[in-house]
Formats: C-alpha cells, sequence, structure tokens
C-alpha cells in the first residue's frame, strides 16, 4: 500500500490526498472493507486523527482532520456554518453552460428512511465550464460525444450534492453508477482508461482553529484523471499541490483600512 499524499501537517490538523475508492471511516454500509483512510493516515504518522467532514468513497482529493477532539469540534463547526470554501472538478457528458447556479432541494440519501420520507433540504451549488471537447466517436445516439471540465463550488453539504446536481441538470458526472448513464461510463472505462467517478475535490480553504491564519489547499489529481485531462487537451487545467496560509487580518485592522 502506498504511503497517503500529505499536503499539510501542523500540530493541530493535518490534509491529505484520499484516493478514489478508498473509504475515509468504517461505517454501516462497510462491511466487509478493512482499508479505511483514517486508520490507514493515523497509522502513518503515528497520532490519533478525527474526522470532520467526508469526502465518498469514489471521489478523490483533498481532506482534512484534526489532531484532537476540541479542534475537531471547531473545524467542524466551520464546515456546518459554511465557511470553508470548497471546490471540485468534474468531467461531465454534454457541453454545459458557461456558469450556472443549482438551486435543487435533495432528500437525504443515508438509509435510514425510505428516500420519499425524509424532507427536501435546501441544497445549492455554482458550476462553471472551464473547458470542453467533441469526440468523433458515437457513444450514445448521437454522432459525436460531447463531454464538459466543470468546476463545482458548493454552497451547501448534502449528502452526494454535486454528483445529484449536475445530473439533475441534465449533465452527469462521468462514471457515476448512479446518477450517470452506463454507456458513457463504459466508454471512458473501455477507451479511455478511466473506470471511475471522474470528480475530484481540488481546494479547500478555512480559517485555522486555533492558529491566526487561513489555510488555503490546492490538490493534484490522480494519475487517472491526469492522463485523461492530458489527452483530451486539458492539461492546462491541471492543479498542482499547494499551500497558501496567509495570516488573517484582525477587525481592528480592518477598521483602519
Amino acid at each position: 500500500m502506498l504511503p497517503l499524499r500529505i499536503l499539510y501537517q501542523d500540530e493541530h490538523l493535518v490534509a491529505v490526498h484520499k484516493p478514489a475508492g478508498l473509504l475515509v471511516h468504517r461505517s454501516a454500509l462497510a462491511r466487509g472493507e478493512t482499508q479505511f483512510l483514517l486508520q490507514q493516515l493515523r497509522d502513518q504518522i503515528g497520532k490519533r486523527v478525527y474526522p470532520v467532514h467526508r469526502l465518498d468513497r469514489p471521489t478523490s482529493g483533498v481532506i482534512v482532520f484534526a489532531l484532537s477532539s476540541t479542534v475537531a469540534g471547531l473545524l467542524s463547526e466551520a464546515f456546518s456554518e459554511r465557511q470553508v470554501e470548497k471546490r471540485y472538478l468534474a468531467v461531465v457528458r454534454g457541453k454545459a453552460p458557461d456558469e450556472a447556479r443549482l438551486d435543487y432541494p435533495l432528500r437525504e440519501e443515508d438509509g435510514s428512511r425510505p428516500k420519499a420520507e425524509m424532507p427536501a433540504m435546501p441544497a445549492m451549488t455554482d458550476i462553471r465550464r472551464l473547458d470542453s471537447v467533441e469526440l468523433p466517436v458515437q457513444v450514445d445516439r448521437y454522432p459525436v460525444a460531447r463531454y464538459s471540465l466543470m468546476e463545482a463550488r458548493p454552497l451547501t453539504g448534502r449528502r452526494h450534492q454535486i454528483r445529484r446536481h449536475l445530473s439533475r441538470r441534465g449533465y452527469p458526472i462521468i462514471g457515476d453508477a448512479k446518477h450517470g448513464k452506463s454507456v458513457h461510463n463504459r466508454f471512458f472505462a473501455d477507451q479511455l482508461n478511466a473506470p471511475r467517478l471522474l470528480l475530484a475535490a481540488t481546494h479547500l480553504a478555512f480559517d485555522h482553529p486555533v492558529l491566526a491564519k487561513r489555510v488555503a489547499l490546492t490538490c493534484a489529481l490522480d494519475d487517472t484523471m491526469t492522463a485523461l485531462f492530458h489527452h483530451l487537451g486539458w492539461a492546462g487545467h491541471l492543479p498542482l499541490d499547494s499551500v497558501r496560509t496567509p495570516p488573517l487580518t484582525p477587525p481592528s485592522a480592518l477598521q483602519t483600512l
């Protein structure tokens, strides 16, 4: 097993690149699984780690853990109160709009009750098309196949929000077995060597819960998505691992500006 790629670490928190296909931690849905990100990271750094947010199993990208229960509580609150900036990259079917705000309420999908019995919760995602491609192949009923590279910024945190919102708008993410279209998923798997959900968390920014600084993390894509971007002519959109930690401006300083 390869070591996890650590993007940032201090005495209070640690951020890593989560590989696609790896569960973050044990759950009722994880029967029979033996590999989990939380345990792997704990063993790698030799410290107990505390989850503060989630990434779906098939999604890759940046995820942050706290190194104490106190910091976990502070960070969890920041996530729940929408004080964290999140950006994702997704490859979708079709030529999506330049920009749009997807404002579709979503019912919870936690399995505790039938979905139809769950209340519809507000959910909002901003999307922006970064690039698109037209391939001279007939994948579906059309003689050409169009795909788009999308940046998604979820403004709420519902389960599978980006996947469900893009599918609802008519631009399902490639590799999404539940909300996508199997013929396109098979084309990417068989012809483009991309047999996975093409969704990656590439950016996370938040105020440090202890230190007086902003933490802005950007995460490079894994080998599968990197090779695909090169093949489709999207290499210019590839993010690189980076960390920015500008100091927070105290309120008193803002008043004097």
